[in-house]
């Protein structure tokens, strides 16, 4: 397993409130609609019956730092899930992306943090 990706600061509360992997269940789940998220949740809430109480009240704890609609971040998801050892088709199918989407978004991952060359390779 790799190192996990750096947290988008849109979704920070929310990984916060939650963790990584229920973060991404949330967000697949929620993510793209509008959410409303209730300072006391009840056993009747979806976020209740997807994620169980002791969650849905930690994210209750940051309501007021989290955007009206949840954002999709499916480029974040698919780093994450690659870091958990999933391949490329397995995310593909879970984020409903083809496999090209989701190489072009592990790729954007390393254009973006390449190895610093001044940096000494600690390697052994």
């Amino acid at each position: 397993m790799t190192d996990r990706p750096r947290v988008p600061a849109q979704i920070e509360a929310i990984v916060e409130a939650l963790g990584v992997d229920d973060a991404v269940e949330f967000l697949l789940a929620f993510g793209g609609t509008e959410v409303y998220i209730a300072e006391r949740p009840t056993a009747k809430s979806m976020i209740v019956a997807r994620l169980g109480m002791q969650k849905a009240q930690a994210l209750a704890k940051v309501a007021d730092r989290l955007p009206k609609r949840m954002p999709i971040q499916k480029p974040w998801i698919a780093k994450v899930l690659h870091a958990k050892g999933l391949t490329g088709a397995e995310i593909a199918r879970k984020l409903h992306v083809t496999d090209y989407t989701v190489r072009r978004y592990l790729a954007d991952a390393r254009k973006r943090n390449p190895p610093d060359p001044d940096q000494l390779n600690l390697d052994l």
